[in-house]
């Protein structure tokens, strides 16, 4: 599928190094320019802030975990996003940026709370692998015919399993539901969107939490689903 030619993407990513954030992104930029993006990569925020820039850019896609953003730059994004660009993200690199910045957290609807792990008499010190579980990502019945999870069914994963904090004003497409098991200190089971949307004036936001390293990305469903969200998003 090629789209339509003469739009422009704005890649952001850096934070924490343990999402990849390079290599990640790197996975996705062919995909964008056979749908005829022209791809601008950058290492921080800042092109938020160049209002005259974001005027012509159609989607942002962000891989920055954690860091810190100015107040001009998360004002730029927002200005950007309702004039019409379109943001997508995955994983952290979207529901875990900038955690000091409440402004940032209102605009994408949904922050990162926890990943709980396995059971720590498991654990090996300093393992990422001790917060890989399996988990289901469910689609919901309403969302069968959107056209960022129309077709994908139900999906399985090991990997990090994204508790997250949202508000109302997200359009969930999917969620995942984290057990009870006896050594966690919650006593009935939490379902937290794992695919959303958000409206923000004339922009669209889009977020999967699946994506913590590249064997997830390629993972058929979560890459389809990242790359229709991208096209769902962008102007």
């Amino acid at each position: 599928m090629t789209g339509d030619q003469g739009r422009r993407a704005l890649v952001v990513r850096g934070g924490w190094e343990g999402h990849v954030p390079v290599e990640a992104t790197e996975l996705f930029i062919p995909f964008l320019e056979k749908n005829g993006f022209e791809v601008v990569r950058a290492d921080s925020p800042a092109p938020y802030a160049d209002s005259a820039f974001m005027a012509d850019v159609d989607l942002i896609v962000q891989c920055y975990t954690m860091g810190t953003i100015e107040p001009e730059e998360v004002r730029g994004l927002d200005a950007a996003i309702r004039a019409g660009t379109g943001m997508a993200g995955w994983h952290g690199g979207i529901a875990d940026s900038f955690r000091s910045t409440s402004d940032y957290l209102h605009l994408i609807g949904g922050q990162f709370a926890c990943h709980p792990g396995k059971d720590p008499a498991e654990w090996r010190e300093g393992a990422e692998e001790n917060y890989f579980v399996p988990y289901t990502v469910n689609i919901l019945p309403e969302a069968a015919s959107h056209p960022i999870t129309e077709g994908i069914a139900d999906f399985d994963l090991v990997t990090e399993q994204y508790w997250v904090l949202t508000d109302e004003y997200v359009d969930v497409l999917a969620t995942t539901t984290q057990k009870v098991r006896p050594w966690d200190p919650w006593h009935r089971e939490v379902t937290s969107p794992a695919i959303w949307t958000r409206r923000w004036g004339s922009g669209k936001v889009f977020v999967a939490t699946p994506g913590h390293n590249l064997d997830v990305l390629r993972n058929d469903s979560v890459r389809t689903v990242i790359e229709r969200g991208m096209l769902w998003a962008s102007r």
